[in-house]
């Protein structure tokens, strides 16, 4: 729903939970300069949520964000900007998503490795 309320530009946020199961998400401004094509999590956000899971809250476990315009791949900017920390990159375009985790030489632009969603309670 975010990434058909946000179109035409991205929409992002993070994906939160603990051992490796998302159990909420928290949208964020786009703060990017085009945030058409392409998105930049507010850092105040970040910090705050960063700031919450050091405190016993929910750990980040990834970030959400839109291509509203293309498909549910990452691009070569996702690419580029994501560090391979295992984090969890959640792409979606207004009717499907796909997740991928960032990697050291993954198989899509040496960052990605795509991995299956198991919906629960979604």
């Amino acid at each position: 729903m975010a990434a058909i309320v946000a179109s035409p530009k991205e929409c992002c946020g993070l994906l939160l939970g603990q051992n490796l199961r998302v159990s909420n998400y928290l949208k964020a401004n786009n703060v990017a300069d085009n945030p058409e094509r392409h998105f930049e999590i507010d850092p105040a956000v970040l910090i705050a949520a960063e700031r919450a899971a050091r405190c016993d809250g929910p750990d980040i476990l990834g970030y959400f964000h839109s291509h509203p315009t293309g498909n549910t791949e990452p691009s070569t900017t996702d690419a580029k900007n994501a560090a391979p920390d295992g984090r969890i990159w959640l792409i979606l375009n207004g009717s499907e998503a796909s997740a991928w985790r960032a990697v050291e030489d993954g198989e899509i632009f040496d960052r990605f490795e795509p991995i299956s969603l198991e919906c629960k309670d979604a």
